[in-house]
């Protein structure tokens, strides 16, 4: 499976990758043993072995997503949504007429400027885009 760019899952492969292991857990219910759930769904042994014990464990539960690893995004929730939806109003709203692109250093300037907040590195940001499934506009 292909990364997004600087490591990590996208939150939609995440999902993916969830539901792989939770149909492997309807699988093991149903009295299926590692190799075949393997083949079924076309995942490596060690894989299907290592969900079994878990499953075994704990249940169909254990094989549920954690979400983004790494540090956690310190923006509150509330500082989240505002960011969000600065990115839906567009590059222009923001003074950024003459590309119409939001690249990560810009995103940092909103951070910087209209959320009041410490500084945040571009990779750091990244990292937080990857974590709520936005995505940017990258420069050709």
């Amino acid at each position: 499976m292909r990364y997004a760019d600087e490591g990590g899952l996208t939150a939609k492969g995440r999902q993916r990758r969830e539901a792989v292991r939770l149909e492997a857990a309807g699988l093991f219910a149903d009295g299926l043993g590692p190799p075949e759930v393997a083949r079924r769904l076309r995942v490596s042994s060690k894989s299907a072995y290592q969900w079994h014990q878990a499953w075994t464990k704990d249940g169909a539960a254990a094989l549920a997503s954690r979400g983004a690893s790494g540090r956690r995004c310190k923006l509150s929730a509330r500082c989240q949504e505002k960011l969000a939806a600065y990115l839906e109003q567009g590059p222009a709203a923001h003074g950024w007429d003459e590309d119409q692109i939001i690249a990560l250093d810009r995103l940092a300037t909103l951070v910087r400027n209209r959320l009041k907040r410490l500084q945040y590195r571009p990779d750091v940001l990244d990292g937080f885009l990857a974590g709520t499934g936005l995505s940017l506009d990258l420069p050709p």
